[in-house]
């Protein structure tokens, strides 16, 4: 029996992870619900805020027998595999691609072209880790679509999330302070100086659109393409760019063969 690190607390102490599960009534059971695909359930407590699960997810590793998986053989001769990694027999590979332990990657999950794998990252069943996205420290749990263009780092996300293509994940304030996030309840503070974004089950961001540090989604949110989205968005809500636009007559131009 593994013992969670948030169980034994003091409220007036100086450990700052332990304090915000006080100072916030958020749970991470308000997101999401851990999938039995993920084997790591006595390290992610859903009663604790959804940001503590961050730091627990290189402990859950640590804990974890890595035989089982794929063995060397089974790894295509352009993808460059190293460190502790587990790779479900019934995961499908890339020709080239690169994944750093420590990795956990669920059954009948996809890695596509390109992928880059920093370490200490789970991901659940039936999910795409696409072309050219990388991904460190982070949880992706069952049916999560990332397929194109990513930056997932330092974030959770929930069963069923979505990310357009080119969406980025950012992690880090660009004066390196620690992040506090916005909740219904106020702002709460971290002690974390990444965080990436927590997103819901069945979130969804579109295409080119970038999530500051921080960021808060609920199940089903949809944050839309191209915006700059900071802060929390509650369940079930949308937050789309309203951009006004014309539309004008085309006038006739030289072709470049006349020029």
């Amino acid at each position: 029996m593994v013992e969670h690190h948030l169980a034994k607390v003091d409220v007036e102490g100086s450990n700052p992870f332990a304090r915000s599960i006080f100072l916030s009534p958020m749970k991470a059971s308000v997101f999401f619900d851990l999938p039995a695909s993920i084997p790591f359930r006595d390290f992610f407590s859903p009663d604790a805020a959804p940001w503590e699960w961050l730091p627990q997810i290189q402990l859950a590793l640590e804990s974890f027998n890595f035989s089982g998986g794929k063995t060397k053989k089974d790894i295509p001769e352009g993808l460059r595999v190293s460190g502790n990694v587990f790779i479900d027999p019934t995961a499908k590979l890339p020709i080239y691609g690169v994944i750093e332990g420590p990795c956990f990657i669920g059954p009948k999950t996809e890695l596509r072209p390109g992928v880059y794998i920093r370490g200490n990252v789970i991901v659940g069943a039936n999910c795409v880790l696409g072309n050219s996205c990388e991904y460190k420290n982070c949880i992706l749990m069952d049916n999560v679509q990332t397929p194109h263009f990513n930056y997932v780092g330092d974030s959770i996300l929930g069963n069923g999330a979505h990310l357009g293509a080119g969406v980025i994940l950012a992690n880090l304030r660009l004066d390196h302070q620690d992040i506090s996030v916005k909740t219904p309840y106020g702002r709460v503070p971290t002690a974390l100086r990444k965080i990436g974004a927590i997103m819901g089950d069945y979130a969804e961001v579109g295409c080119n659109a970038v999530l500051q540090p921080g960021t808060l989604l609920g199940k089903k949110a949809m944050v839309g393409p191209t915006l700059a989205f900071g802060g929390y968005l509650e369940a079930n809500k949308m937050a789309l760019l309203a951009v006004d636009h014309k539309i004008y007559d085309r006038k006739e131009i030289q072709s470049a063969s006349k020029v």
